[in-house]
């Protein structure tokens, strides 16, 4: 039997290589686990600011990707924005990361002028952590300790109701760690 040759392995390396590319950010998004450490993510928001999910430790953190073009989002964004205002202040913090480009600046702009929390450009839809964005809108909540409670992959209602809310988001805000 003839050894595979210098040309043979090197094409089989570079499939190997390229499935792993391919492949990394889905598997990755498969390795989420509600109860261990949410993946950190940081929000750069249309103004330059930084917001690290590191650093909202003792806060509940809700992490939304939508985008303008995405008639769910458009319908679950003010509801997400009210119960973000009306729970400001038992520690809830909503990041929000638009899947359009920067061609799509201002009306990504002319949304978040509505909205009652921070917004940024996602720039690239392979979130560490957290897969390839491919369904909008979806969503992770973090606890006040940094564990992911719930992950909007595994959802099979992933848009945000009132009820959800209730169900989900609600009793991590009367919980004090």
């Amino acid at each position: 039997m003839r050894r595979p040759g210098r040309k043979h392995r090197w094409l089989q390396l570079t499939c190997a290589v390229v499935l792993l590319c391919v492949a990394g950010p889905i598997a990755r998004a498969n390795s989420l686990v509600v109860g261990q450490p949410a993946p950190p993510i940081t929000l750069t928001t249309l103004d330059g600011q930084h917001i690290a999910s590191g650093d909202l430790r003792g806060k509940v953190v809700i992490v939304t990707f939508w985008a303008t073009w995405c008639e769910p989002c458009r319908e679950e964004l003010p509801l997400l924005s009210r119960y973000a205002r009306q729970h400001a202040a038992q520690g809830l913090v909503v990041l929000g990361f638009s899947l359009d480009s920067p061609d799509e600046l201002a009306q990504v702009r002319t949304v978040a002028s509505s909205l009652s929390f921070p917004v940024g450009l996602l720039g690239d839809p392979h979130v560490p952590g957290y897969g390839r964005i491919w369904r909008l809108p979806v969503s992770f909540v973090i606890d006040r300790a940094g564990t992911l409670v719930d992950d909007g992959w595994k959802d099979s209602q992933p848009e945000w109701t009132s009820g959800r809310l209730q169900q989900i988001v609600a009793p991590l805000l009367d919980r004090r760690e």
